[in-house]
């Protein structure tokens, strides 16, 4: 009986088996769902959250241990690696001063072109029947019927207004069109681009350092005496000895404005208040005019100044970031884009680059959704 007994204890029916795995797997799913409370309490902890970031920041940029691994020869070599890439950042740098002098001889091909843009936008020329004809794409294409309707419709409303000169506004609607000009842009510097006729792109001269001047030409107005206004750009193409790794190119150094001879009382970068003043002793009030700074587009030529020492406060060190965007920006494509921003082709253009990246992201959002459903311990969000 004794042989029978261990026999029963030993050797367990297999339905009883399952069972015993069934529980055990039950346990192991408990265990992980404490877990992943614990997991879930820990990372609401303000401090312990505060202890990873400390933890993480103190990683970015450390050496690889990969690297503090290696034999002292095999880091000779890599340090004579380093020296062969700081000859290449170099040698990169005089690529972009050759590039420079590129944009130099190509600006001066264009030129002639822009001058046209400019003699039109202002109506010192009137373009011809054949300069004026463009072929629209398949997808512009009209029906001749409808062709005929918009004919009718224009020449309707050409009787009912007074025929324009040139492009009324042309430089004040791509202001507006590009959310980066139109941000800086405020109600009463309206009237004043009205009267711009055109943005010109100046490179320094040969042999002198980089640089590029913004010229903003303006017709005759009763808001300032001069009829240009600039902004120039310092650059400099050559790696920090200190950090010469972090050569990327040609940067943005400083900028220069210019002083706008504003006719009295049309100055929009200032404005007027009026304060009351009481007198601690008398108890009397009266009214103080205060001049203070305004918002608005011209004082992109009043940038702050860059002290000799380079360290600039966090305010002026952001607008001089977005000043430099800008001055990049019109640089790069808005002057030789003009017209498309005006139509608004070239923005439809950046906004289906954006779009693009939009759909990615989505992708990638879908895939992770995907991977965290099939994951057996995913919880979906409530």
């Amino acid at each position: 009986m004794a042989d029978l007994d261990n026999k029963d204890q030993t050797e367990m029916d297999p339905a009883d088996m399952e069972d015993v795995e069934e529980v055990e797997e039950e346990e192991t799913g408990e265990d992980n769902s404490k877990a992943r409370q614990l997991t879930m309490q820990m990372m609401q902890n303000p401090q312990i959250l505060a202890a990873l970031q400390e933890r993480l920041d103190g990683l970015v940029g450390s050496p690889s241990g990969y690297m503090e691994s290696l034999p002292k020869v095999v880091k000779r070599r890599v340090n004579a690696l380093k020296n062969l890439q700081v000859k290449c950042a170099h040698i990169e740098a005089k690529f972009y001063e050759e590039v420079h002098e590129l944009e130099r001889k190509y600006a001066a091909l264009y030129q002639p072109l822009f001058d046209k843009r400019s003699d039109i936008v202002r109506a010192a020329y009137e373009p011809t029947d054949e300069e004026c004809e463009w072929k629209p794409d398949e997808e512009e294409e009209l029906t001749e019927e409808m062709k005929e309707k918009a004919k009718v419709e224009e020449e309707k409303k050409d009787e009912e207004k007074e025929d324009p000169k040139g492009i009324p506004e042309f430089w004040l609607t791509v202001f507006k069109n590009v959310d980066l000009l139109s941000e800086m842009l405020q109600e009463h510097d309206e009237p004043i681009l009205k009267h711009l006729q055109d943005i010109k792109v100046k490179f320094s001269d040969a042999g002198q350092p980089m640089s590029f001047t913004l010229e903003f030409h303006f017709e005759p107005n009763d808001f300032f005496t001069q009829t240009v206004l600039t902004k120039t750009y310092k650059m400099r193409s050559e790696p920090d000895e200190s950090d010469p790794f972090s050569f990327d190119g040609p940067e943005i150094m400083g900028c220069t404005g210019c002083t706008i001879d504003w006719v009295k009382g049309k100055n929009v970068t200032l404005k007027t208040i009026k304060k009351k003043q009481k007198h601690k002793g008398r108890g009397t009030v009266r009214t103080v005019t205060k001049t203070v700074p305004n918002d608005s587009f011209f004082n992109f030529f009043s940038p702050p100044e860059v002290p000799e020492s380079g360290e600039l406060d966090e305010d002026s060190e952001a607008v001089l970031a977005a000043d430099f965007e800008i001055g990049h920006f019109i640089r790069e494509r808005i002057v030789p884009r003009a017209v498309l921003y005006f139509t608004g082709e070239a923005i439809e253009d950046d906004d289906d680059d954006y779009d693009e990246e939009g759909e990615e992201a989505d992708d990638e959002e879908g895939e992770e959704e995907a991977d965290e459903e099939n994951d057996p311990d995913y919880e979906p969000k409530v």
